[in-house]
């Protein structure tokens, strides 16, 4: 009796094994053929973002960085691309990104698939391909000029702003993660171009990290500091939550009516405004990264993810692809999500010196002498 049931187990694992490999075979038999580029050229770009060139072009580039595949039910370069690209582009769970039938993956196949190619998507090579602060003078020069040539706004080599993207309970330092609105998120600061392209993304902090300790602690901040060490005249333009620098020009809260102050600060909010619509793209573009859609990732992997999104706004803007129509109620969701401004830094607030030491207060000093200078330049060059 023992032995019959002992044969009966083998024999229900054994046809057990037969239906997975039936079914895996199947799914590969799907994915030939059901072929993503059989879709129209409209098709295609609502479900991935790209043109058919551009995606084969991004799956030559990151194959170098993939696993290699060893077994013939293997999941194919172009699936794995696509099946990622899917879920960043609708913010849609791993299940149906993979019962879609172009794909024809299990819900393993779409996560391995998302994480393989997301770690592609940040490997240094990639990411210092698509994602890079000018190095040059002649590079920085470029961007300054694109911001003048556009507005007449002088020196300004990016803007720099944050935003939340949501992620699902952390397992770990969960405090680091928790915002001011009630949710679990990573702040990111993004700094971009005229044309939004992102010149520098830092997705390191949690939700609970303000937009100025996030600057005061990044990579940009310290350039910065470097270049005007070396002589060199260019700033970023950032909102009232950042602090004053020579560096970093801020708006002039409550001007007088018709004064300089005031034409600077109308000058500033609408050139500022460029890195709100390079983040309203990204993520008109990349719908996961919507602050209502909740990222089911570790929080490791919820960075990793935005750079990859990064990264491809950035070739998507590189090829002068559209940004695709976000629908207003998506819009206001994302921003009822997003954490105001936490408290003007008034410029005076420094005055008495209190709490602060003579190297902050002279770099806010020298500040506001190099505001004051473009307040003066914006003032006299009106008309011209």
């Amino acid at each position: 009796m023992a032995r019959a049931i002992l044969i009966m187990q083998a024999l229900n694992n054994e046809n057990r094994r037969a239906e997975r490999r039936r079914i895996a075979v199947l799914r590969r038999t799907l994915r030939e053929h059901n072929s993503m580029l059989d879709l129209s050229d409209n098709e295609f770009r609502g479900h991935y973002r790209l043109t058919k060139a551009l995606f084969l072009q991004l799956c030559d580039e990151l194959s170098p960085y993939l696993p290699r595949a060893n077994r013939r039910t293997a999941i194919s370069v172009e699936c794995k691309v696509a099946a990622t690209l899917s879920l960043y582009a609708t913010g849609s769970c791993q299940k149906p990104v993979g019962m879609n039938y172009i794909h024809g993956l299990s819900q393993a196949g779409v996560s391995k698939s998302v994480r393989e190619v997301t770690n592609a998507l940040n490997h240094p090579d990639i990411l210092s391909r698509y994602i890079h602060f000018p190095g040059t003078v002649q590079g920085r020069q470029a961007v300054i000029n694109g911001f003048s040539n556009k507005f007449g706004f002088p020196g300004c080599v990016g803007c720099i702003d944050c935003t939340h993207v949501a992620l699902v309970r952390p397992s770990e330092d969960e405090g680091r993660f928790f915002n001011e609105k009630e949710y679990f998120s990573r702040n990111v600061q993004i700094i971009c171009d005229s044309d939004l392209n992102i010149l520098n993304v830092d997705a390191t902090f949690g939700g609970d990290a303000h937009d100025e300790l996030i600057w005061l602690n990044s990579d940009a901040n310290w350039h910065l500091q470097d270049l005007h060490r070396q002589g060199e005249n260019v700033w970023f333009l950032g909102d009232s939550a950042y602090p004053l620098r020579p560096w970093l020009l801020t708006p002039i809260i409550n001007a007088e009516p018709d004064s300089p102050e005031e034409n600077y600060t109308t000058a500033h909010t609408t050139v500022r405004n460029t890195v709100e619509r390079c983040i309203g793209a990204m993520k008109a573009r990349w719908r996961c990264l919507l602050a209502h859609h909740v990222l089911h990732y570790d929080h490791h992997m919820v960075a990793k993810i935005i750079n990859a999104c990064s990264v491809l706004h950035n070739i998507c803007n590189m090829h002068h692809l559209p940004v695709p129509k976000l629908p207003n109620a998506e819009v206001q969701k994302d921003i009822n999500r997003q954490i105001p401004v936490q408290g003007v830094l008034d410029d005076d607030e420094f005055d008495d010196g209190s709490g602060v030491d003579v190297y902050e207060r002279r770099q806010l000093e020298r500040g506001r002498l190099q505001r004051e200078r473009v307040i003066r330049e914006l003032w006299d060059r009106r008309g011209i």
